[in-house]
């Protein structure tokens, strides 16, 4: 499990964990590189081919460990680390599911369509490919949220957002900073899930939020992503926009984490 865009784990994800762990799962909680409690050379440095890596790892990780069977293990994002999970579902063999939750997908389907060869590309600069950006497809640094667009606009533009980070990574060791460096590589293929979508092999479950204000989920994109999926599948909405199941405890919170549990101890049958 990793928080989505600049979020660390105390920002309510650690919620979600131990939700799960309550259900009976055991989970693995990390800070994306870059930020929070992790290490990294490039501090407040967002790059979703790095962050794909970093599942890679993650995964890698467990399976190493006697005590965790290989093919039971799921992985879980939020916002742009949802999107990173339908990506990288489906490049990481045996994988037992994947939850996005409120999936950044895009605010238009990429200008290729998905085809073996193009998942062929993505699997190599997945595995080996030079990720590192160029000026052109660096922004930043600059706010991750801010009220103010004109004087000083920020990464995540909606009102919303910046209610919500300002609260939950305002708080006391939250170890989040309201600065951020995104990083777009310009490889030979883009870092989509509408790519990866027709080659996601485990069972996956996409929950999206109703009146998303983030011009990033954008719906069609989202639903076209989710039709693309062969692998079981489940799609849910769910009230309270992009940031309403970040908040907790809350009603929202709950039934997002319910239906999250409900899923994983179905694929696990716990």
């Amino acid at each position: 499990m990793a928080h989505g865009t600049t979020a660390t784990i105390s920002m309510v994800a650690e919620d979600y964990a131990a939700a799960f762990h309550r259900a009976g799962m055991s989970v693995l909680l990390y800070d994306h590189i870059n930020f929070g409690s992790s290490g990294g050379l490039m501090r407040q440095e967002i790059n979703p081919w790095v962050q794909a890596r970093g599942y890679r790892d993650a995964v890698t990780f467990i399976r190493q460990r006697s005590d965790i069977a290989p093919d039971r293990i799921a992985i879980w994002g939020d916002s742009f680390s949802a999107m990173e999970v339908l990506v990288v579902g489906a490049l990481i063999e045996g994988l037992a599911g994947i939850v996005a939750q409120i999936p950044v997908c895009g605010i238009d389907l990429p200008k290729i369509n998905p085809s073996a060869d193009v998942f062929d590309l993505l699997k190599n600069v997945f595995e080996s490919g030079d990720v590192s950006g160029t000026t052109e497809t660096t922004e930043g640094p600059m706010p991750v949220v801010s009220f103010d667009q004109v004087g000083s606009p920020s990464i995540l533009k909606p009102i919303q957002a910046f209610k919500w980070f300002i609260e939950y990574g305002g708080r006391h060791d939250s170890e989040w900073l309201n600065t951020v460096t995104r990083v777009m590589p310009p490889t030979e293929v883009p870092f989509s899930p509408y790519l990866t979508a027709p080659f996601i092999t485990a069972p996956t479950l996409m929950m999206t939020g109703r009146n998303d204000e983030m011009v990033h989920c954008n719906p069609a994109v989202q639903q076209a992503v989710f039709d693309k999926i062969v692998a079981p599948k489940e799609f849910f909405e769910i009230q309270g926009g992009h940031f309403g199941l970040l908040y907790s405890p809350s009603k929202i919170f709950d039934e997002a984490a319910a239906r999250q549990v409900k899923f994983l101890t179905g694929i696990f049958g716990i």
